[in-house]
């Protein structure tokens, strides 16, 4: 049977799109937390944390009601003539945004919180606007930060399998992603292919971890006096 590559290419749009998403999305969420000195802090946190121990299937499932026909959201996007997101690739896109969400923010607060006061002050008195310091002075010094978010999200993305599951479903050339694949294969004892494409999932995982840890260890190590 020849290898089927439209679950690879399928996963590796998603990844894509989902990161990209998630770096517009979650940068100013990080920046928030990580200048907000009150008590709902935690919980916030708390909340965009809760993917990293929620069953998958159950976000998935609460997503599904959410957006499904008869759900606040679904009920709003069918008025509007935009028909459904269930077991579409746009349900995926915001399925994986939401189950990938800690994966961006926490390392981009963690690397925001760890700059200080002092940078921005120091714009500050150069009159420097709030928008000025920001992109002139907090991403270049958080980007190991940003790098850190995206790959963390692109490969959490890429191995995703209940929640994409649940709001995508396995259709063939739109929603099934390669975990889908892999459990397929596995399903109708095609161990042949299951390894073929675990046996890959395995050696990208470990490149990607490899990677990361060298590129931050290096830039660790550049920082040293």
């Amino acid at each position: 049977m020849p290898f089927d590559w439209n679950p690879v290419f399928l996963s590796l749009k998603l990844a894509g799109v989902t990161t990209f998403v998630l770096l517009i999305v979650g940068t100013p969420i990080a920046w928030r937390l990580a200048r907000l000195r009150h008590w709902i802090k935690q919980p916030l946190v708390s909340l965009i944390a809760l993917p990293l121990v929620l069953p998958p299937t159950v976000l998935g499932f609460y997503l599904l009601l959410a957006l499904g026909p008869k759900g606040p959201v679904g009920q709003i996007v069918q008025s509007l003539g935009l028909g459904t997101i269930p077991f579409t690739f746009t349900g995926l896109v915001i399925a994986s945004v939401f189950y990938s969400l800690p994966f961006a923010v926490q390392p981009l607060q963690n690397a925001f919180e760890s700059l200080g006061d002092r940078p921005l002050e120091a714009a500050s008195t150069l009159r420097a606007s709030p928008l000025d310091r920001f992109f002139t002075v907090v991403v270049p010094l958080a980007r190991p930060g940003f790098l850190t978010a995206a790959v963390l999200a692109f490969a959490h993305t890429i191995g995703e399998f209940g929640v994409v599951l649940m709001i995508g479903g396995n259709i063939p050339g739109q929603t099934k992603v390669l975990s889908v694949a892999i459990y397929d294969h596995v399903e109708t004892l095609e161990y042949g292919q299951a390894h073929l494409m675990s046996a890959g999932m395995l050696v990208f995982s470990f490149t990607v971890l490899l990677t990361l840890y060298a590129v931050n260890g290096r830039a660790a190590w550049a920082e040293k006096p």
